[in-house]
């Protein structure tokens, strides 16, 4: 993997440039001192060997999935998918994730049950060896057809040659050990001969018979079935139907098969009976009357007919609904003796397996469970209790349930933090599961010593929350919050009709800010509305959900002349514009369509909650003047100052969530003061609303209250749907409350930026398109008569420049780069802080950085990180009388930080983090003393200060691709990797970075990937990983009996090696196949495992072997011994014969 590393900056750079204390010049040196060296010397502890990326796992239901398999001895399950994916399932917590480098889709998977190995076919028509008995597995053998395209494998149970169809109707022989083909091939024209005057199709089914493994049935799509003699090489029956076959399946005594068509009939079998089926039925069929053929229904895909000691068989099926049924949900048919039941399924079905307790094909099948695999989920059937429940899916494949808007990712979060959420979490479970338990059930847990607590967070489309355990390398869901039920869902039965067609997401989740010592949630929804969540381990109801509405509309073209227009209320300044009781802006008479009320509209009835998080107040942001309210894009909470930041692209507000009021409510440009470095003028309106520069001024459009309110989902444009925008109402909306605008539409006027922090970007999760250009325009004043707030950071810090006491503080970053700060002024903790009001005031700006305000942070003089005050969590719904929750308040200690032990005398740094560079601040002296130019050509998509077990870094993720680390305070360059191009816009949104190296961003629809950027956690994931394969005895074969024994008729075994060997068959013709060989064959495969079974196993076997040999050594020396003996008597008798003679008698 490449790094880039540079240790120490050339001395001379940065005695040149501490000359030059101007913080607007925008320097391209790496890593550049600006500031007096001697008084900012921290030793900072990070070196580029801390650091090294690699991905850890991934989590999630594998997306848009193709094709499956089940091993039942090892008891694991394999999913290939459309892009070439392998994701493979144990038990709960053994998950592993590979992928074909060609990314073609996964037609077919086949276990080599109990062996460890998995052979894949992908459409790309090659043929893959895995090996499972290494912690990630690995190709060992591919074979790349060039000739034929695969259509269908067949590997049956304790053989190694591999039977594979082809589109042109021929059956190919591979051997899995050497990945060679057989010169053995079953040619199409052989095999129907003259049954057929037509080419039969491709081959869609190959199976052997149960009982004899030289006969092979092959099934062609055009209704032929073949049962060929792999020893005569001749067909012994052909069985022909007029409807297409999808599927056959063999009863276990292999004296019939079923076949499944495309006109949704089933069709029965005798082998030896020729002409027509002995059955034929149609299962979802209406039966006429007068014995005419049932009516067509739609194909039935699979079929699978499984035995029982006692009772009756089952018959298993996907598909062959009739065609009346419209609208009906895709249907899974389980047909037992007389009963036939119709599963509804979720999605489309993809694959469906029977679990039985044999692998043997040739035994009674005792099927117990149906895996069933759809588009979207994993259903598993209890086919032993009546009403076939489901069983509860331990995997966490819900990530998806509804899209996911944004992440939050949370290492080394307080220890009581998950007990607590899985506390009310598992009050939430649905019931009615299957009590068995799961039984994919295979594999190994790592033996992992991560130990530290971890959180996911993911905000959704339909505006849940959930919270994810992803300690150890593992996830589950700990607890689910819908904060829809905040709202009134009820609307007209006129709008109904309207609102259905619209594919709408009205609570979508923007941005989420959690203070997790206090466990405080505040969340943003796309309608730019705001909630505050308490958590309480008590249920509680709410008579009336309290509600601020906030009006943040300040339109600098009015400025001009306030008194004339269209009479707005033009700016709010600095005296909030509150509402106490839930109250709507009227609608003005000139504004039919109704837009002036809020996209959503509080309950008014009571509210239940349960145990959990529950709401305290809801601020929104109101129309005015038929101008819809602009998107939030930035969101902050401070426990301990009992405060709540948001900004949008007009201004910022700050509500005081302890009284429920709004303590600021102001404009961008106000809080620079006189100090705005744009001079910007007040501009009259604009007279013509029209499009002047391309898509450039679509926000400027306007849109009526229906597109408004228009989902996250539905915005990829047409030209028509741009016209509706800008011929929409009167002045009309400044901004569509879409959580995605595809970059290319976005203005580079940022009304928000590019990706703000914290995954406020509204981004379409169905975008993939990245093209955009950072042109000279996002520091153009012409075009920026607006400034979006980007980012806030609350820090116990120096207020005003030359300060000597440390004060609460908010820092605000924006989209054209200042860092501007408030001092808080808080009334006393107690009583007081209930009456007094909170107190911000404006201190001006500090600093200046090209690009958007993406991170703020703080750090002391000795290089440690600063985090905002924060309160430990109390339970807010005491049963005792308020004076006594009071008390228990005031013993709280109003901060944790540990700035309140800061020695006043030392100074401290502010981190600034733009899309383009970076920049760190001494204060309270507040001058610039360490920048570094991050990106030239690209931008910073998500930028954290991260806490990493050696010291503070900040990490960055860049557009193109690249991932960054930085040492603080001194911003050296400590690694960068080229990790993946920018291909997708949800990556853009979802991507987070957390404390320990640990890193997770959404890369596919449906999966977090996880990484690291630690080279500790790099080096101890091996023993993390969980082993998918260990040792267990194959189950023995089914007894043949005596009978069967004495006249026949058991399983008749096949040497295969005799009839498709390179001796009886010859070679394969070289050009119809390549082999390309892996690391080793299956002999290296089965001394490959590693980790503690392997070894175990190894050490067995060389103790076997070792014992083996000292026994054969024992036999030789006995050996040995006796010859000596034998020698030593002879040579005695010799002697004694010998002795009286002389030599001359010899």
């Amino acid at each position: 993997m490449k790094k880039f590393n540079i240790r120490k900056v050339l001395d001379g750079l940065k005695e040149a440039s501490s000359s030059s204390s101007s913080t607007f010049s925008s320097s391209s040196t790496p890593s550049v001192q600006v500031g007096p060296q001697d008084n900012h010397l921290v030793q900072e502890s990070l070196l580029s060997e801390h650091f090294q990326l690699c991905k850890t796992v991934r989590h999630g239901f594998p997306y848009q999935p193709s094709s499956m398999a089940f091993d039942p001895v090892q008891k694991i399950l394999a999913i290939g998918t459309q892009r070439g994916a392998l994701r493979l399932f144990g038990r709960p917590g053994v998950e592993s994730y590979c992928q074909h480098e060609s990314e073609a889709a996964v037609i077919q998977l086949q276990f080599l049950i109990n062996e460890g190995a998995l052979v894949s076919a992908l459409a790309d028509d090659t043929v893959h060896l895995w090996n499972l008995r290494q912690k990630r597995p690995a190709i060992l053998h591919s074979l790349k057809f060039s000739k034929e395209r695969i259509t269908f494998c067949h590997l049956p149970f304790q053989s190694k040659w591999l039977y594979i169809g082809t589109e042109r109707g021929n059956v190919h022989i591979v051997n899995v050990e050497s990945f060679m083909l057989s010169g053995y091939v079953i040619m199409w024209n052989k095999a129907i001969e003259l049954s057929s005057k037509a080419h039969p199709g491709p081959v869609v089914h190959i199976s052997d018979n149960p009982m004899d493994e030289a006969k092979l049935i092959i099934g062609f799509e055009s209704g032929i079935v073949v049962l060929w003699d792999l020893k005569s090489k001749k067909a012994d029956y052909r069985y022909t139907y007029d409807e297409a076959i999808h599927s056959v399946a063999w009863h276990h005594e292999g004296k019939q098969f079923t076949c499944s068509h495309s006109d949704g009939t089933l069709t029965i079998w005798n082998v030896r009976g020729q002409g027509k089926p002995i059955q034929t039925i149609t299962p979802h069929g209406k039966q006429p009357k007068d014995g005419k053929k049932p009516e067509p229904c739609k194909p039935i895909l699979k079929v699978e007919y499984k035995t029982t000691r006692i009772g009756e068989p089952f018959l298993i099926l996907s598909g062959g609904l009739s065609y009346d049924t419209v609208g009906r949900r895709p249907c899974l048919t389980v047909m037992h003796g007389k009963s036939t039941a119709v599963l509804e399924m979720d999605y489309p079905i993809v694959d469906f397996l029977t679990l039985c307790e044999t692998p043997y094909p040739n035994d009674f099948q005792e099927p117990y469970a149906v895996v069933v695999l759809l588009e979207k989920d994993l259903v598993v059937i209890d086919l032993a209790q009546n009403g076939y429940p489901i069983f509860e899916n331990p995997y966490p494949l819900s990530i998806h349930e509804s899209p996911v808007t944004c992440c939050e990712y949370l290492a080394d979060c307080p220890v009581d933090l998950i007990p607590a959420l899985y506390s009310v979490g598992s009050r939430q479970k649905r019931q009615g599961y299957s009590k068995k338990e799961w039984p994919i059930s295979g594999g190994n847990w790592g033996q992992g010593t991560q130990s530290y607590p971890e959180i996911i967070i993911t905000g959704h489309a339909d505006g849940t929350v959930k919270f994810w355990d992803a300690s150890a390398i593992m996830l589950q869901v700990l607890y689910k919050l819908k904060t829809a039920k905040v709202f009134d869902r009820n609307r007209s039965k006129e709008d109904k009709g309207s609102t259905e067609v619209s594919d709408e997401d009205p609570f979508a989740i923007q941005l989420m800010t959690w203070c997790p010592e206090s466990r405080m949630l505040c969340v943003a929804g796309v309608s730019a509305n705001i909630i505050i969540y308490r958590f309480s381990k008590l249920e509680v109801t709410t008579e009336v959900v309290q509600l601020l509405e906030v009006r943040m509309q300040y339109e600098l073209n009015d400025m001009e002349s306030p008194e004339g227009g269209s009479g707005e209320q033009t700016s709010a300044g600095a005296s909030p514009q509150t509402s106490g009781p839930p109250s709507h802006p009227s609608t003005s008479s000139n504004n039919s369509d109704g837009s002036n009320m809020p996209c959503l509209k509080v309950r008014s009835t009571q509210l239940k909650q349960s145990p959990g998080y529950q709401v305290d107040l809801v601020v929104q942001l109101v129309w005015v003047s038929g101008e819809p309210p602009h998107q939030i894009t930035s969101l902050a909470l401070n426990s301990s100052y009992g405060l709540v930041v948001f900004g949008n692209s007009n201004g910022l507000a700050v509500v005081d969530y302890i009284q429920k009021t709004i303590v600021l409510n102001m404009a961008t440009v106000e809080l620079y003061g006189s100090n705005d470095p744009y001079q910007r003028q007040p501009r009259s309106p604009r007279k013509s609303r029209q499009p002047s520069g391309g898509l450039c001024d679509i926000n400027e459009g306007s849109a009526t209250s229906e597109d408004r309110c228009k989902s996250p989902t539905s915005v990829l444009m047409t030209n028509s749907n741009l016209q509706q925008f800008y011929n929409g109402a009167g002045r009309g909306a400044k901004m569509s409350r879409k959580l995605s605008l595809p970059t290319e539409l976005k203005p580079d006027l940022v009304l928000l930026s590019v990706c703000p922090p914290r995954g406020a970007n509204p981004l379409d999760h169905r975008d993939n398109s990245f093209s955009r250009s950072r042109s000279s325009s996002v520091t153009s004043i012409d075009k920026e008569a607006k400034e979006a707030i980007i980012s806030f950071q609350f820090c116990e810090t120096f207020a005003r420049k030359g300060d000597s006491t440390l004060s609460p503080c908010l820092y605000v970053g924006t989209s054209l780069g200042s860092v501007m700060a408030l001092a808080i002024t808080l009334p006393p903790a107690g009583e007081q802080r209930q009456l007094q009001p909170v107190i911000l005031s404006p201190t001006g700006m500090l600093i200046r950085l090209k690009g958007s305000i993406m991170q703020l942070a703080f750090m002391d003089s000795a290089g440690s990180l600063l985090p905002p005050a924060n309160d430990p969590w109390f339970e807010p719904n005491f049963s005792v009388d308020g004076e006594e929750r009071e008390k228990v308040r005031k013993r709280r200690p109003v901060s944790v930080s540990p700035s309140s032990s800061q020695d006043l005398n030392e100074g401290q740094y502010a981190v600034a983090c733009s899309e383009k560079q970076a920049k760190v601040l001494s204060l309270p002296t507040q001058t610039c003393i360490y920048k570094h130019s991050i990106t030239e050509t690209s931008f910073i998509l998500r930028a954290d200060v991260v806490q990493t077990s050696h010291g503070v870094c900040l990490a960055c993720f860049c557009a193109n691709g690249h991932i960054m680390t930085l040492s603080l305070p001194g911003l050296r360059p400590l690694m960068d990797v080229n990790y993946l191009p920018l291909t997708d816009m949800r990556i853009a949104r979802t991507f987070c970075f957390t404390n320990l190296g640990q890193a997770m961003y959404m890369c596919s629809p449906t999966e977090i990937q996880r990484i690291t950027y630690s080279q500790d956690t790099c080096e101890n994931l091996q023993e993390m990983l969980g082993e998918l394969f260990t040792p267990v005895e194959t189950p023995e074969a089914p007894n043949r009996g005596f009978f069967k024994g004495l006249f026949g008729g058991g399983a008749q075994s096949l040497d295969r090696e005799e009839l498709f060997g390179e001796l009886a068959a010859g070679r394969a013709s070289r050009s119809l196949a390549q082999h390309i060989p892996g690391p080793g064959g299956i002999e290296g495969m089965k001394g490959a495992a590693s980790g503690v079974v392997g070894d175990l196993a190894r050490a067995r076997i060389a103790l076997d072997e070792r014992g083996q040999k000292l026994g054969e050594l024992d036999e030789r020396t006995a050996a040995m011994m006796a010859s000596a003996d034998s020698f030593s008597k002879h040579a005695h008798d010799m002697m004694l014969k010998c002795k009286d003679k002389k030599w001359y008698q010899f």
